[in-house]
């Protein structure tokens, strides 16, 4: 998949999560890559969708983030974003290694995709409404402390709600109404 699919899965995945974890998730879910490109400057042999893309690595640095040791978040934001691009990369033919000890590749739903074909932007635009969706209405997501039945949606505001609510006067609400980021 190309880089900018990777972010809009990565940041997607993060937002479900925690929304605060955006910015690491984006940085994570382009390292698989980048971090082959630094290991080949030191000169350690890889090949593309190796050993930085193996499943288990990036299930198993959620896992010790979440449980473990974290500060602000940051381990786990880059690890859901590193999971969100080795699952991206699932879906296309070459798959990705599940395990380090499998020579099998992973695939999901067949692996059918072909890097830059309009399949692959299509699965990450289905990928983003979903988690935005699990976001907006899922019981654990931030909520507007006036509205409870609302979830909250980074850099989507409702205008209209804050004036109701005499959060904005009628100026702003007039200003920003048609402004939907």
């Amino acid at each position: 998949m190309k880089w900018q699919n990777h972010i809009i899965i990565g940041a997607s995945f993060g937002a479900v999560v925690n929304p605060l974890v955006i910015p690491m998730a984006v940085l994570g879910a382009t390292s698989p890559d980048w971090i082959e490109y630094i290991l080949k400057i030191f000169g350690v042999k890889v090949k593309h969708r190796g050993v930085t893309h193996v499943v288990l690595y990036w299930i198993l640095a959620i896992a010790f983030f979440a449980l473990v040791i974290d500060y602000r978040h940051f381990g786990l934001g880059f690890a859901i974003g590193g999971f969100s691009h080795v699952v991206a990369d699932s879906f296309t033919i070459a798959g990705v290694p599940f395990s380090p000890t499998s020579d099998a590749r992973f695939h999901l739903f067949g692996g059918k995709l072909r890097t830059g074909n309009a399949g692959e932007y299509v699965v990450a635009g289905i990928i983003a409404i979903l988690c935005v969706t699990w976001v907006y209405y899922s019981p654990t997501s931030f909520k507007n402390s006036h509205d409870e039945t609302s979830g909250f949606i980074p850099f989507f505001y409702d205008w209209k709600k804050q004036y109701d609510s005499g959060l904005i006067d009628g100026a702003e609400w007039k200003e920003n109404r048609l402004k939907f980021i």
